[in-house]
């Protein structure tokens, strides 16, 4: 976890706020999940992490298991990315209120956010850090693929697509 600074602070807990706003219209929700939900610590990812969008970190004392963080990535604090922000918010705010594990009852408590674009964009989120990072592309001859890696294939890896053997770019900084 990295501790955000105070502006970013500010952008998480107003993030946070209007997930729980949003939680709260849907009417569902006891009020003792959205208390937890509103008082739940807010951290950062690091600025490098490509996988993860977000997380909640849990804590084990004894056999008991006790909410410590909730984590963004940093980027998704930009404005281009406020509505999957907020998406990912709530996904980890589900986790926090109890839904641990990603079963049918979390999906259909998930798929009740009422944007469901955002809810679609974190492919392109996982892809412009996939990109920031990449010192390589791997690129398809037949079908003109790439995908952004931090190291060279050296021919050992095929198109996903067409079994083509792929060739490693160096990208361009």
């Amino acid at each position: 976890m990295v501790r955000p600074n105070p502006e970013q602070l500010t952008r998480l807990e107003s993030l946070r706020d209007g997930v729980v706003q949003q939680m709260e219209r849907l009417g569902i929700f006891s009020e003792l999940q959205l208390a937890t939900a509103t008082k739940v610590s807010l951290g950062l990812l690091r600025k490098n992490s490509t996988q993860r969008h977000g997380v909640t970190r849990w804590t084990r004392n004894g056999n008991e298991i006790i909410l410590e963080t909730v984590d963004l990535h940093p980027v998704l604090l930009e404005e281009i990315w406020t509505s999957y922000a907020s998406f990912v918010m709530y996904h980890e705010l589900l986790h926090a209120i109890g839904f641990r594990s990603h079963d049918k009852s979390f999906r259909e408590l998930e798929s009740l956010w009422p944007d469901f674009r955002s809810a679609k964009r974190g492919l392109d989120f996982t892809n412009q850090m996939r990109l920031k990072r990449a010192r390589w592309i791997w690129k398809c001859p037949q079908c003109d693929k790439e995908f952004p890696r931090q190291r060279p294939s050296r021919g050992k890896y095929q198109c996903r697509a067409c079994g083509c053997r792929l060739h490693d770019v160096p990208c361009r900084t």
